[in-house]
């Protein structure tokens, strides 16, 4: 039985027909620009998350970096980034002019730690940016703890951990302005490009919508200098289908993982994720961890089993970072990570039956 890394028919097929219907309601209405569907998609996932306003945008990185200018963070500053995350985090810092400034994980969860934030403030600093890393939410009350003493902004990344919990609060609604991503594989996917601003401040909101929109809240007129980045109607009126199911989906990720966790348990060798106290964990990947990765995807593969490497390349270390003048060495755990990290297959919809295909095989290669 050949397994994917994604599939995602049990999730398009059972609502092929909820979602055309909904498209199809956009393309009757004749209106196709911030129009009804956004509004209406902003307010449920606001209300999702856990807060006042939600500001449709165009794709996670926008989200970000609009959070980021209007916040009023740019040339001159500095924010505190994880040092292992998608590049995306750090591109937002830089495309507002700012210098991210890595901070390393903690190696057991894989998410910033926060006791290691403090190091890494300057006077130049002006914001941290915590990442819900593969789906565990991040220890938000010591990082907002660190953030308070020191006058700091923050914007979470909530990219991949839509629906996650820190100590019973979502994820997305402890910073001042949050971002998160609608990519089709995310756990909350639209049918393209999709992403959003979480707030719980009114002026903020209203900041961002102005962004988004060519800097200009009335036609024509244009206070500042904008983006064009707006939710398009389509992807969130699929998005308004889809958000009714994210708690099942959820439910589903959580169970394969338990399957994982049972089935993979005490493979010498090998390390599985681990949750950290008061924080939940929604499983947009399941990552594992061994000095054996590459010959160990090679075995899968070849057992028709597929595996991604959530991230080969560190972020400091990709070419375009090279003038921050990091090394090989520089940052030891986020390049250990990248070098042993092994993403398995999860997504709704699979069995314990392919859980157990996949366990079987990895037991085999380090029998």
């Amino acid at each position: 039985m050949n397994i994917p890394f994604l599939s995602f028919d049990f999730q398009h097929t059972p609502l092929r027909e909820e979602i055309l219907a909904a498209m199809a309601q956009v393309y009757d209405a004749q209106w196709y620009v911030l129009g009804q569907r956004v509004q209406e998609f902003e307010a449920a996932y606001g209300l999702f998350s856990g807060t006042s306003h939600c500001v449709g945008v165009a794709n996670g990185l926008d989200a970000l970096h609009l959070a980021l200018r209007a916040l009023g963070i740019g040339p001159g500053d500095e924010v505190l980034v994880p040092s292992n995350t998608y590049v995306a985090t750090w591109l937002a810092v830089s495309h507002v002019g700012a210098t991210p400034v890595p901070v390393e994980p903690n190696p057991c969860t894989y998410n910033l730690d926060p006791t290691q934030l403090e190091a890494a403030i300057t006077g130049r600093t002006r914001a941290i940016m915590p990442v819900h890393l593969y789906g565990h939410a991040c220890e938000m009350p010591a990082i907002m703890a660190v953030a308070q003493r020191h006058s700091l902004l923050v914007v979470e990344d909530n990219a991949q951990a839509q629906g996650a919990t820190a100590y019973g609060r979502p994820t997305g609604s402890f910073g001042q302005a949050n971002a998160t991503s609608f990519y089709p594989g995310k756990n909350l996917g639209a049918l393209g490009d999709a992403g959003a601003v979480t707030t719980n401040d009114e002026t903020l909101a209203q900041e961002l919508r102005r962004l988004r929109n060519y800097g200009s809240t009335q036609k024509y007129y244009n206070e500042v200098i904008g983006y064009n980045s707006r939710l398009d109607e389509l992807q969130a009126a699929v998005l308004l289908v889809k958000l009714r199911y994210l708690q099942q989906w959820t439910q589903q990720r959580q169970q394969i993982a338990a399957w994982y966790q049972q089935q993979l348990a005490g493979i010498s060798g090998l390390q599985l994720p681990q949750t950290s106290a008061g924080s939940t964990h929604v499983y947009h990947l399941f990552v594992i961890r061994t000095t054996q990765r590459d010959a160990l995807q090679q075995h899968l593969a070849a057992e028709g089993i597929a595996t991604l490497i959530h991230y080969p390349v560190p972020p400091h270390l990709q070419h375009a970072y090279q003038h921050l003048g990091y090394q090989q060495g520089s940052l030891p755990v986020a390049e250990e990570l990248a070098a042993t990290c092994l993403s398995l297959p999860l997504w709704p919809g699979m069995t314990e039956e392919h859980v157990s295909i996949v366990a079987a095989a990895i037991a085999t290669f380090f029998a």
